[in-house]
Protein backbone atom coordinates (compact mmCIF):
# COMPACT_ATOMS: atom_id res chain seq x y z
CA UNK A 1 0.00 0.00 0.00
CA UNK A 2 1.25 3.45 -0.98
CA UNK A 3 0.57 6.60 0.93
CA UNK A 4 0.74 9.68 -1.04
CA UNK A 5 0.85 13.35 0.72
CA UNK A 6 1.09 16.54 -1.65
CA UNK A 7 2.53 19.92 0.20
CA UNK A 8 3.56 23.14 -1.65
CA UNK A 9 -0.08 24.54 -2.61
CA UNK A 10 -0.86 27.83 -2.04
CA UNK A 11 -1.96 31.60 -2.95
CA UNK A 12 -0.06 33.01 -5.82
CA UNK A 13 0.02 35.98 -8.81
CA UNK A 14 0.07 35.08 -12.19
CA UNK A 15 3.34 34.43 -13.66
CA UNK A 16 4.85 32.98 -10.20
CA UNK A 17 6.41 30.24 -9.74
CA UNK A 18 5.41 27.16 -7.50
CA UNK A 19 6.68 23.79 -6.99
CA UNK A 20 4.73 21.13 -5.49
CA UNK A 21 5.66 17.98 -3.65
CA UNK A 22 4.75 14.71 -3.33
CA UNK A 23 6.09 12.02 -0.82
CA UNK A 24 5.32 9.04 -0.64
CA UNK A 25 5.38 6.11 2.39
CA UNK A 26 5.62 2.83 1.04
CA UNK A 27 7.46 0.14 -0.08
CA UNK A 28 9.06 0.74 -3.91
CA UNK A 29 8.27 4.04 -4.90
CA UNK A 30 10.93 3.88 -6.97
CA UNK A 31 9.18 0.87 -8.61
CA UNK A 32 5.86 2.95 -9.68
CA UNK A 33 5.30 5.52 -12.42
CA UNK A 34 4.16 9.01 -10.63
CA UNK A 35 1.59 11.31 -12.44
CA UNK A 36 0.40 14.49 -11.37
CA UNK A 37 -3.35 15.79 -11.98
CA UNK A 38 -5.32 18.79 -11.26
CA UNK A 39 -9.27 19.80 -11.19
CA UNK A 40 -10.61 23.30 -11.49
CA UNK A 41 -14.01 24.11 -9.67
CA UNK A 42 -16.62 22.65 -11.51
CA UNK A 43 -14.39 20.75 -13.90
CA UNK A 44 -13.02 17.51 -14.88
CA UNK A 45 -9.52 16.21 -13.13
CA UNK A 46 -7.50 16.48 -16.31
CA UNK A 47 -3.64 15.25 -16.72
CA UNK A 48 -0.85 17.80 -15.83
CA UNK A 49 2.53 15.45 -16.43
CA UNK A 50 4.01 12.46 -15.93
CA UNK A 51 7.55 10.45 -15.10
CA UNK A 52 8.43 6.54 -15.54
CA UNK A 53 9.60 4.63 -12.61
CA UNK A 54 13.43 5.93 -13.51
CA UNK A 55 12.46 9.13 -13.42
CA UNK A 56 14.12 9.04 -17.52
CA UNK A 57 10.85 9.66 -19.30
CA UNK A 58 8.41 12.76 -18.88
CA UNK A 59 5.30 13.43 -20.02
CA UNK A 60 3.54 16.49 -20.40
CA UNK A 61 -0.12 17.99 -21.20
CA UNK A 62 0.24 20.34 -23.68
CA UNK A 63 -0.96 23.37 -22.00
CA UNK A 64 1.64 22.82 -19.89
CA UNK A 65 4.37 22.36 -21.88
CA UNK A 66 7.36 24.38 -21.21
CA UNK A 67 6.28 25.94 -18.48
CA UNK A 68 5.82 22.72 -15.96
CA UNK A 69 8.85 20.08 -15.42
CA UNK A 70 7.93 16.62 -13.48
CA UNK A 71 10.82 15.48 -11.43
CA UNK A 72 11.67 12.74 -8.90
CA UNK A 73 14.14 11.68 -6.23
CA UNK A 74 13.45 7.85 -5.69
CA UNK A 75 16.02 8.35 -2.72
CA UNK A 76 13.55 10.96 -1.08
CA UNK A 77 10.53 8.87 -2.11
CA UNK A 78 9.18 12.10 -3.53
CA UNK A 79 8.00 13.56 -6.64
CA UNK A 80 7.84 17.25 -7.90
CA UNK A 81 6.11 19.33 -10.38
CA UNK A 82 7.78 22.79 -10.81
CA UNK A 83 5.59 25.19 -12.54
CA UNK A 84 6.09 28.55 -13.91
CA UNK A 85 4.23 31.45 -15.35
CA UNK A 86 1.15 30.62 -13.78
CA UNK A 87 -2.18 31.62 -14.94
CA UNK A 88 -5.69 32.34 -12.90
CA UNK A 89 -7.19 29.65 -15.00
CA UNK A 90 -4.62 27.18 -13.35
CA UNK A 91 -6.14 27.19 -9.91
CA UNK A 92 -7.06 23.85 -8.93
CA UNK A 93 -6.59 21.50 -6.46
CA UNK A 94 -3.43 18.94 -7.63
CA UNK A 95 -3.15 15.49 -7.08
CA UNK A 96 -0.72 13.28 -7.58
CA UNK A 97 -0.96 9.79 -8.15
CA UNK A 98 0.91 6.78 -8.50
CA UNK A 99 0.77 3.78 -10.80
CA UNK A 100 1.83 -0.41 -10.46
CA UNK A 101 1.86 -0.35 -14.23
CA UNK A 102 1.20 2.46 -16.85
CA UNK A 103 0.51 2.68 -20.43
CA UNK A 104 2.45 5.60 -21.36
CA UNK A 105 0.94 5.52 -24.11
CA UNK A 106 -2.34 7.03 -22.02
CA UNK A 107 -0.95 8.20 -19.08
CA UNK A 108 -3.50 10.74 -19.08
CA UNK A 109 -5.88 7.84 -18.07
CA UNK A 110 -7.20 8.08 -14.46
CA UNK A 111 -7.64 4.06 -14.20
CA UNK A 112 -4.06 4.06 -15.24
CA UNK A 113 -3.20 4.56 -11.33
CA UNK A 114 -3.71 2.89 -8.33
CA UNK A 115 -3.24 5.12 -5.89
CA UNK A 116 -3.95 8.80 -4.90
CA UNK A 117 -3.43 11.49 -2.76
CA UNK A 118 -5.44 13.84 -1.24
CA UNK A 119 -4.60 17.13 -3.26
CA UNK A 120 -2.85 20.57 -2.77
CA UNK A 121 -4.87 23.43 -3.27
CA UNK A 122 -2.93 26.52 -6.00
CA UNK A 123 -4.76 29.46 -6.38
CA UNK A 124 -3.33 31.90 -9.09
CA UNK A 125 -4.89 35.48 -8.61
CA UNK A 126 -4.97 37.65 -12.04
Amino acid sequence: QLQLVESGGGLVQAGDSLRLSCASSGPNFRNYGMGWFRQAPGKEREFVAGISSSGLSTYYADSVKGRFTIARDNAKNTVYLQMNSLKPEETAVYYCAAAVTINWLRPEEEKEYDYWGQGTQVTVSS
